[in-house]
This record gives structure tokens, sequence and C-alpha cells, in this order.
């Protein structure tokens, strides 16, 4: 159950499940081990698995016709991760989803919560909610980069993920944020600066 602590917990945020609700959802979480730069989920491959990352970080990104990599979702502890328009719609993904880090995913597969969900209204509840606020915070990041400076954003970036900078490497930050590395390193500069 100590494996389970983190997730039920995020679960405790917004719902309470009985023990035997409890127990059919353990029942179909897998723990798997992700190695440092190995994909968990691929363009034209249909995104299986909702992943809670018990452990580690990942970023989610796609390559465009030239060859370069734009960071659209970083993840890290106590959050999920995968290609969530393939996950929901059962459709091949467009993005590549990387562990970071040596990392360990708690996934559960979309059959099994699609039929836990069908019995368990807490669940699907839980899932509903958590949806719609990863769908509140994808359109608050866009307008974010409509309207902050990339300053601004790196900020509102290091409060969303303390430390982020220390576990993620600079050119994926800089990904995140649509600038260059080398900006990237002008703005820590005058950030640390300014302190």
């Amino acid at each position: 159950m100590e494996l389970y602590k983190n997730i039920l917990g995020n679960i405790g945020k917004y719902v309470t499940l009985t023990d035997e609700e409890t127990e059919k959802l353990i029942s179909i979480i897998r723990t798997k081990k992700i190695k440092k730069r190995e994909l968990i989920d691929r363009p034209s491959y249909v995104s299986k698995y909702r992943n809670y990352i018990q452990k580690g970080a990942f970023r989610s990104y796609i390559i465009d016709n030239e060859g370069k990599e734009h960071t659209v979702q970083i993840a890290i502890e106590d959050h999920f991760t995968s290609d969530f328009y393939s996950y929901i719609t059962q459709t091949p993904a467009t993005l590549f989803v990387e562990a970071l880090e040596d990392s360990v995913i708690l996934r559960m597969t979309y059959e099994d919560i699609e039929g836990l969900c069908k019995e368990i209204h807490s669940l699907s509840e839980y899932f509903r909610i958590t949806t719609e606020r990863a769908f509140a915070f994808s359109r608050k990041r866009a307008l974010s980069n409509l309207s902050l400076t990339a300053e601004e954003r790196f900020l509102e970036l290091e409060q969303r993920y303390p430390n982020i900078v220390y576990r993620v490497p600079q050119k994926v930050i800089a990904s995140y944020l649509g600038i260059t590395p080398e900006f990237m390193s002008k703005i820590k500069k005058n950030i640390t600066s300014k302190t």
C-alpha cells in the first residue's frame, strides 16, 4: 500500500474512495521503471496508458518539419503524463513523451480506467476534475505565451515547479519557453543579478 500512497493522496484531494474502491483501483495499476531518455509515447502509436509519475521527470515534445524540437509539457512527481489527446481519443499520438531522469511510473490502461469509471462514480469524478484542470492550465499557458515576456514565463514555470532548473536540462526549459538556450542563460543571469 505504501507504493500507492502518493497517487491515493492525489486522488484524496478531490474525491473519497471506499476501501473496496481503492482496492479495485490498485488492482489495475502497474508499476514501471523508465530509464532516462526512454520514450513512453511516440507519434503514430496510440497512447494506451494514463501514467502517474511516482518518481522522476518527463517532457512531451513535437518535432517540426525542420527537425526542431518544441517542448509542450514538463511533468514531475505527483503529475500525470502522456500524449493526452491520443489517450483520450484513442487515436495515434503526435507527441514524444520522454523521461528526463530515471523514473518510476504507475500506469493504468485506457480500458481499465474506463471500466472502473463506469463502476465507481468518485473515480470518474476525479478524472473529470483533473482533466478539466489540465485543460485550464493548458489554456493559461497558451495565454501566458501570448502576453508575458520570456522572463515572466520562466518565473511562472519556476513557481509551478520549484528547483526545476536543477532537474531539467536548460535546452528543454528553453524549448518549453519558446526561446534559445543562449537567451535562457541571459534570463537566468538577469534574475540572479536582481536578487
